[in-house]
């Protein structure tokens, strides 16, 4: 019988019993998408340097455009034209204006640009103005960006495309990452054969040695795979000895159970203590999560489909706080196409697939027989239903977390 946790409690104690690593590295920013930082990035400078116009027009002083009609325009003075990438430190005199290029320097005592759809030329050096332009308008001042001292990123963040540009333009070219945890991968089964094999009556392929690969990967992990062992205690003994010594933490698939040759829990007891066997969901009810040192020892259900549900939530909670990343949680608001059944004293993980109409997000729950993993291909995230509750009714408006 299992002394099984509440998924809120295994996230709890999981946040309490690992930190992160302390080690670290320098890496060029063009090698830095994907990785996790391990200090606050600041800025050092003002981004953009100077005031700028947003749109091909021309700089002038907003109030010399008050007024003005298709009828009646201002009439301004074209003292200058500003090229791109070009110094130009003349102030803007009152009644004149200066051709500007988009992202081109506005000149002191310009406060907006009018597009150049709403002027006309009269001549060479005289501009009509037949819309009136607010402070500020077309304009990208001094410092929108960001400002000397301003925290760009914190320690923590997932470095993405939006903050290497950003990193970019502030010079950049260095960053101070977290280093990545090696997770090893042990599968367990009398039942396994490899991949490249055509299992005879009884036998599967080793799917879990990739599946979890390929789930550490995207979590921001080393995979390290030491294959598949059968289901004998001295035989895993020797290979978890081997995996804790080189790795982070260690994924074990199959063998958590409480069958009379799941060892999994005994074996991972021997290095540490035991945080809990059991997990009150479905499917994942089997795992196991126990510590030597600040290393993780998980040992998973060897279905499949449960062990992908179990990796996404709470492996992928034990890489987090390895790596020092916040916040990595993403979901939308959907309603639910059809009703959702839920087992009494258990919370239920199911896959739905998201469609969009008329403004609004369906989400309809892919049906999937325990153990398979095939349905998520067809799903884009999943719905989580609380222990305390039976279900969700057609029509009900559920969070669906992203896979």
């Amino acid at each position: 019988m299992l002394s099984v946790k509440t998924p809120d409690e295994v996230l709890m104690i999981i946040e309490k019993e690992f930190s992160a690593s302390d080690l670290c590295e320098e890496v060029d920013i063009s090698e830095a998408s994907g990785r996790i930082l391990a200090e606050d990035v600041k800025s050092s400078e003002y981004v953009p340097g100077f005031d700028r116009s947003s749109v091909d027009g021309f700089a002038i002083r907003a109030k010399d455009s008050f007024g003005c009609t298709e009828s009646i325009p201002a009439i301004l003075k074209l003292t200058a034209e500003v090229e791109m990438g070009k110094e130009y430190t003349d102030a803007l005199p009152k009644g004149c204006c200066v051709s500007v290029p988009t992202g081109g320097k506005v000149p002191e005592g310009a406060d907006s640009v009018v597009m150049i759809e709403y002027t006309e030329r009269y001549s060479k050096d005289e501009v009509a103005v037949i819309k009136p332009v607010a402070p500020g308008e077309n304009m990208v001042y001094k410092g929108d960006e960001c400002i000397p001292g301003q925290l760009i990123a914190p320690k923590g963040t997932l470095i993405k495309a939006q903050h290497i540009g950003v990193f970019a333009s502030l010079g950049i070219n260095k960053l101070t990452v977290a280093k990545r945890p090696v997770a090893g991968i042990i599968s367990i089964g009398d039942e396994l054969v490899p991949i490249n094999e055509t299992p005879s009556d009884g036998q599967v392929r080793d799917v879990n040695s990739y599946l979890l690969s390929a789930i550490c990967k995207e979590a921001g992990c080393i995979p390290r795979t030491y294959g598949f062992v059968k289901d004998n205690e001295e035989l895993i003994r020797e290979l978890l000895k081997t995996a804790i010594s080189e790795c982070d933490l260690v994924l074990i698939s199959g063998g958590s159970s409480v069958g009379q040759k799941d060892a999994t829990a005994k074996l991972i007891e021997e290095w540490g203590p035991l945080l809990f066997h059991g997990i009150a969901m479905k499917p994942g009810k089997p795992t196991i999560l126990g510590k030597c040192g600040n290393k993780a020892l998980v040992g998973l259900p060897g279905h499949p489909g449960a062990s992908f549900f179990v990796s996404k939530i709470f492996v992928k909670a034990i890489i987090d706080r390895l790596t020092g990343r916040k916040g990595s949680e993403h979901f939308v608001t959907a309603v639910l196409t059809e009703a959702v059944p839920a087992n009494q004293g258990r919370t239920v993980y199911t896959g739905v697939s998201l469609e969009y109409s008329n403004g609004k997000t369906y989400a309809g729950p892919v049906q999937s027989k325990s153990g398979l993993v095939g349905s998520f291909t067809r799903s884009d995230g999943y719905i989580c239903v609380p222990r305390d509750c039976e279900g969700f009714g057609k029509g009900t408006e559920v969070k669906v977390y992203l896979f």
